[in-house]
């Protein structure tokens, strides 16, 4: 922003820019808090005055709100993320919201302080929550897709009860050992490699690199029907090294002779 260099605000905060507030992930989000950042400022251009005409700042708005019922359910005051609005012409404007959400961070104190949260058992909330980010996005697309002209009507978007919801029907994707042949079909669509396996061989889902998107759910073809979605129960151990190999009929039939 002009002008911004020569205006002195709190030196505790460390500036990140984009090209737009709408490309601000709420990945970014959870992970700067969960790497011991106190709060986190969104700064767009005003509504109604989008660079790119894309409405990114409403997007921004609304994903922010998303955040701060995450947080809430974490056990993180809401207050500790802001969005709020400048022009690349008032960069006094942008040095007053600087200090006045710096204030308000050092009357909060430091994230997990004033929440009675320890900071190692924070940090995995917050981790696990960034992990969850493509789920999230996925369940809420059509709500974060919303535009609306009042930029108010953003705030009572999602509610308490609903975020409780979205967390607790997380879904696990299990391949079936029994039914699993070894396509290749998931595998080779599963966008960041959480699928192990080879020709011949039962496929197993990583559950630590799995990020809940159910490609794999829907790409396993009807006959096979080996990809099921688990909801609220645990996910059965992958199945032993040695017991991966799969014995086609023909195969069994050779040996038999």
């Amino acid at each position: 922003m002009s002008g911004v260099s020569r205006l002195q605000y709190s030196t505790a905060v460390r500036l990140i820019r984009v090209t737009c507030s709408g490309r601000v992930d709420m990945a970014f989000i959870f992970r700067a808090f969960s790497k011991g950042m106190d709060g986190v400022c969104i700064i767009g251009c005003w509504p109604g005055e989008c660079n790119y005409a894309t409405g990114g700042n409403y997007h921004a708005f609304n994903m922010v709100q998303l955040c701060k019922r995450l947080l809430e359910h974490e056990g993180v005051n809401p207050e500790r993320l802001m969005i709020d609005w400048c022009s690349s012409s008032e960069g006094i404007r942008f040095a007053n919201l600087i200090d006045e959400f710096s204030n308000k961070i050092k009357e909060l104190g430091p994230l997990g302080e004033a929440e009675g949260l320890e900071g190692e058992q924070l940090r995995k909330k917050l981790e696990d929550l960034t992990k969850l980010v493509p789920y999230i996005k996925l369940a809420k697309k059509d709500k974060l897709a919303l535009r609306f002209d009042d930029i108010e009507r953003y705030k009572d978007l999602y509610s308490k009860e609903e975020v409780e919801e979205l967390l607790r029907e997380v879904p696990s994707y299990w391949i079936d050992p029994d039914k699993c042949q070894a396509c290749g079909l998931c595998r080779r669509r599963c966008p960041v490699d959480a699928i192990s396996g080879d020709k011949n061989l039962i496929h197993i889902v990583d559950q630590e690199k799995c990020i809940k998107c159910g490609t794999c759910y829907e790409v396993c073809p009807d006959r096979f029907a080996a990809v099921k979605k688990l909801v609220g129960e645990p996910v059965p151990p992958p199945i032993p090294e040695e017991q991966r190999v799969i014995v086609r009929k023909k195969a069994k039939e050779a040996t038999a002779s």
